[in-house]
């Protein structure tokens, strides 16, 4: 259809005056969205009283005094994330044992002697990150779970942290987990009045669900996206948690999608979610946290990298120190764009190369929609134009990693679109 044209921007002003001439198409990301998907990359903080049990999920019947930790310190937190490079931070304010992290009005089973949420929004703000909240609706404590009176009290708990107690909240994580409550019974959610409360307090943060409608979960907890990744989806007649789509559409997206939900990838630096002493060694070397990147934010989406807590209330030295050279890794590879003078003619987008490559970066102008189906790229070394790389989608970024290659130049082709492609950006690495 449209695969005979390219439009290629080798800047921002040119991608800005070729975005003027174009109209959008399809579904498009709201301005939350687009600030939400820059950011790339945020910290997961799991948190609370399976700290300190060893458990991953809680059975609600921990004592309020489980949690107690010696040395609670956000601040930590916050500078360990923005040192990684992380733009946020989200935090288990309330995980599946019900257990709040803040004095929540509609329970007894939180904190009483100190507001985890406080310190670590205040945390957030004094180092410029975002401050996102996680709050399950499965409950194994509260004796209304399971009849319609706990819907209503799972929304007073909505409410009490997204009254603007904690400032602006840029992502609500629903967890779409529904077990038994503390009565043997299961809950049937409300999520139509579970979203329109939050969309009402807070209307620029992201939800996070198998349906959005802000972003989608990529349907693993390994951070990868799918090597095809449409950031539209077909959420009508699903649900979060048992009716969620397909896993095929969680993790590639539909390209005939109705709405723009975009994958977001979550994955722990440690084999669990929750801090354990015997995990200590298990820790993800920087290889393993490099591919994640890779096919997390390489593969349009954004990535969400848990690094939990200890009982002290900090974040382990290894961990941090992890983290720490996982961010050497990425400023080294991509610290020099050895792309020289860019040209393009008809269908075919030329880079000079100042010197050897292996990473070849490419973000389409989503503003106007995600068009692109498929590519190649091609360099020409000593023996001519050979083809080093091909993908489908591009989104909001795509990197590649190719061999390692020395060519004189090389030549970007869309061989697919659904309408005239836009490239914002072009680089290599």
């Amino acid at each position: 259809m449209m695969n005979t044209r390219i439009l290629l921007a080798t800047c921002l002003s040119v991608a800005v005056a070729c975005s003027r001439q174009a109209e959008p198409y399809g579904p498009v990301p709201t301005p939350a969205q687009m600030e939400w998907q820059q950011m790339e990359m945020n910290m997961f903080v799991h948190f609370g009283p399976n700290t300190f049990s060893g458990l991953e999920w809680g059975t609600g019947l921990e004592p309020e005094d489980l949690f107690r930790p010696t040395e609670l310190d956000c601040r930590q937190w916050a500078r360990t994330a923005k040192a990684a490079g992380m733009k946020g931070i989200i935090v288990t304010a309330k995980h599946h044992d019900g257990f709040c992290l803040w004095p929540n009005p509609a329970s007894q089973h939180c904190v009483k002697d100190v507001d985890v949420l406080k310190e670590l929004s205040d945390a957030c703000r004094e180092e410029g990150l975002k401050f996102g909240v996680y709050i399950s609706p499965w409950d194994r404590n509260d004796p209304t779970y399971g009849t319609p009176e706990y819907n209503q009290k799972y929304v007073e708990t909505l409410q009490s942290v997204h009254n603007g107690t904690y400032g602006p909240i840029f992502e609500h994580w629903f967890d779409g987990a529904c077990g038994e409550g503390p009565t043997g019974k299961r809950q049937e959610y409300d999520w139509p009045l579970f979203h329109s409360t939050v969309a009402s307090l807070q209307p620029d943060a992201i939800q996070f669900s198998d349906v959005g409608p802000g972003c989608r979960w990529v349907g693993n907890e390994n951070g990868h996206a799918g090597e095809t990744n449409w950031s539209t989806l077909n959420a009508d007649g699903y649900t979060p948690g048992l009716g969620a789509p397909p896993t095929k559409s969680l993790t590639e997206g539909d390209e005939d999608g109705t709405a723009w939900i975009p994958a977001e990838a979550d994955v722990s630096i440690r084999p669990g979610w929750f801090w354990r002493s015997s995990e200590d060694n298990q820790i993800k070397s920087v290889e393993e946290l490099m591919d994640i990147y890779l096919a997390s934010v390489g593969r349009n989406a954004v990535l969400l990298l848990n690094v939990p807590a200890d009982t002290r209330g900090k974040i382990p030295t290894a961990d941090s120190l992890r983290l720490m050279e996982f961010r050497a890794c990425r400023d080294s590879v991509f610290a020099r764009n050895l792309a020289g003078r860019i040209s393009h003619r008809q269908n075919t987008w030329t880079a000079k190369v100042k010197s050897p490559f292996s990473m070849v970066v490419l973000q389409e102008d989503i503003r106007l929609g995600q068009r692109i189906r498929s590519f190649k790229i091609e360099a020409d070394t000593d023996g001519g134009w050979k083809e080093i790389a091909q993908g489908t989608t591009v989104g909001y970024k795509r990197i590649l990693r190719v061999p390692e290659t020395t060519a004189r130049r090389i030549r970007i082709t869309v061989t697919d679109a659904k309408a005239t492609p836009i490239l914002s950006g072009v680089k290599i690495f």
